[in-house]
């Protein structure tokens, strides 16, 4: 079955921490997903550019509605995602208690609905 590893974290405290812990940081996520490669769990991955990037987008009356930012104000915000192959919740739950970030932030485990 597949899962969506969905990475919060905090952008603004994120920006603060000196460069040297940051690459530090990006040195386990390397490790980590090498890690899901090997082990035959991994089916895409990507970090997301910062939030201020993103747009919202809704269709009322027809209309296409666009507003800039994310839809909600969180503390944390959505910083990237794995897809992975998984043979239960509680193997994704193992996986996702490994990715770096859930040591700051969260990781929000959700199942892929098959159409």
């Amino acid at each position: 079955m597949q899962y969506m590893l969905l990475i919060y974290r905090n952008e603004q405290e994120f920006a603060k921490v000196k460069d040297a812990d940051k690459q530090a940081v990006y040195q386990a996520y390397g490790a980590f997903t090498q890690g899901i490669i090997k082990s035959g769990h991994y089916v895409a991955g990507n970090p997301l550019q910062p939030v201020a990037t993103a747009t919202t987008v809704k269709v009322r009356g027809g209309k296409t509605l666009t507003t800039d930012g994310p839809f909600a104000e969180t503390r944390e915000q959505l910083t990237g995602y794995y897809l992975i192959e998984a043979a239960d919740l509680d193997q994704a739950i193992a996986i996702a208690a490994k990715v770096p970030s859930a040591l700051d932030g969260s990781i929000e485990v959700r199942p892929i609905m098959k159409m």
